[in-house]
């Protein structure tokens, strides 16, 4: 009986995770460029995360903490750490809540929707452009493997031997990126998981987990705001191998 009812919930929640997936506009291109050059620490533009992090999330509904692991993930805590110092997360929108029928994510981070000028339709469509370059800054999937030095990148790890190994998993409480189709698309978009969400092991980029202010998380409503991002610990970035 128990398994009955356990596969209509698991049904539900791969259907929810489609909900993860970002529509950026005129992003495809990019990303393929992007899956065709060496990926990681060593040949990325964008810093990466020596040791760990904690970063405090003022929201509308409270402050909450997350402790970022430079360690597994050091290139998307990295990049997470660079936007937060860039104000990138201020005023930004959790835009995607998910509860109902079963409790799944809460999604926020993306930039366009800290403007008052872009419609609501629009949350969720958005990545950082670079100022540098004025072009999206994308980075590429990096799931880690329990004893192994390096992350594997641009590849999703999803047979049941991976899943069981990774470093980073979510668990109730991660908190992970979103991203298109592609799976070196994310940007700024994250989403921290409801309860344990198994099934996006190996689909997606876990970097971190909430370490206190997790009931905030399970009381905020879509449309609630990120008020201010900021760095309260660690946070040591670098360019190439941390």
């Amino acid at each position: 009986m128990a398994g009955s009812r356990q596969l209509p919930r698991l049904g539900l929640r791969l259907l929810l995770a489609m909900l993860l997936v970002i529509a950026p506009f005129g992003l495809g291109a990019c990303a393929s460029d992007q899956a065709r050059k060496p990926l990681g620490c060593a040949a990325a533009t964008t810093p990466c995360l020596s040791g760990t992090a904690v970063v405090e999330l003022e929201t509308s509904r409270g402050p909450v903490q997350i402790r970022l692991d430079g360690k597994e993930a050091p290139l998307t805590a990295g990049n997470f750490v660079d936007l937060v110092r860039r104000g990138v997360y201020n005023g930004t929108v959790f835009h995607r809540v998910v509860r109902e029928p079963v409790p799944f994510v809460v999604q926020g981070g993306d930039p366009t929707s800290a403007d008052p000028k872009t419609p609501v339709g629009q949350y969720g469509t958005g990545s950082f452009i670079d100022p540098s370059t004025g072009e999206a800054r994308l980075i590429p999937l990096e799931i880690k493997r329990k004893g192994e030095a390096q992350p594997h990148y641009g590849e999703q790890l999803t047979t049941p031997v991976a899943t069981r190994q990774l470093a980073l998993s979510h668990e109730r409480g991660a908190v992970a990126m979103a991203r298109s189709d592609d799976p070196n698309s994310a940007s700024a978009q994250f989403y921290v998981a409801l309860e344990a969400l198994p099934e996006l092991d190996g689909r997606y980029a876990v970097f971190g987990r909430v370490t206190r202010g997790m009931e905030v998380i399970d009381a905020i409503q879509q449309g609630d705001r990120l008020v201010k991002a900021r760095v309260i610990e660690g946070g040591t970035l670098v360019k190439g191998k941390p």
